[in-house]
């Protein structure tokens, strides 16, 4: 049995989340602009994903193993912001350099390798980690029944691909894409520069 009411408090909170810019925003459309359709998607694959792993956590009491360690949840936090530091600054540098990045890394080709960076952006974004663990954690129920738990990841892997295609979708367009073309350099140090902020951004918080 689904607990409708559930699923709707988790889905009020988690659009609010999914939509907000963060570094999983960044990565898709920088790969929607710069890459094929089928990348772009591989990437919100890879996405998708990880908010899967994420929110089971949370229905399941990630935020719950947080409070009882927070050197844990610092850790975790640390480590994806200079992740993000890393993956922005690898963006800047090929930019100025004139060079493609590597599998794993922005600008990737490939599906496989698409659907790589996505996950590794995703999983090391402790914005994700910290919305699921504080946000989705407090509007899910204590105990759910295996039809609510179903029907809450259904709703999140509905939202977060539906969200991240559309935008894939929009940023692929051949008009957005030879934009892109003529201005790749500035784009990617932007693209960078956003990233590495939001990686600087959970070191001070």
């Amino acid at each position: 049995m689904v607990d409708g009411a559930a699923v709707l408090g988790v889905f009020s909170v988690y659009v609010a989340g999914v939509v907000i810019p963060g570094p999983n925003f960044v990565a898709v459309a920088h790969k929607a602009a710069s890459a094929t359709r089928v990348e772009a998607l591989a990437v919100v694959a890879g996405i998708v994903l990880v908010n899967l792993f994420w929110a089971s956590c949370a229905i399941l009491g990630v935020g719950i193993v947080f409070a009882a360690f927070p050197w844990l949840a610092l850790a975790v936090r640390v480590a994806g912001a200079g992740y993000l530091i890393w993956f922005g600054g690898r963006l800047i540098v090929n930019a100025s350099a004139g060079k493609p990045m590597q599998a794993g890394r922005p600008v990737a080709g490939g599906f496989r390798q698409s659907f790589a960076q996505g996950f590794a952006t995703n999983i090391a974004n402790p914005k994700s980690m910290a919305f699921f663990a504080a946000v989705f954690s407090s509007a899910a129920p204590a105990h759910v029944g295996v039809g609510t738990f179903v029907a809450m990841l259904g709703m999140v892997c509905v939202v977060a691909g539906g969200w991240y295609s559309f935008v894939a979708l929009t940023l692929s367009h051949a008009r957005i894409a030879i934009g892109y073309r003529r201005r790749k350099a500035w784009i990617d140090r932007l693209c960078g520069g956003l990233i590495v902020a939001l990686g600087v951004r959970q070191l001070i918080r």
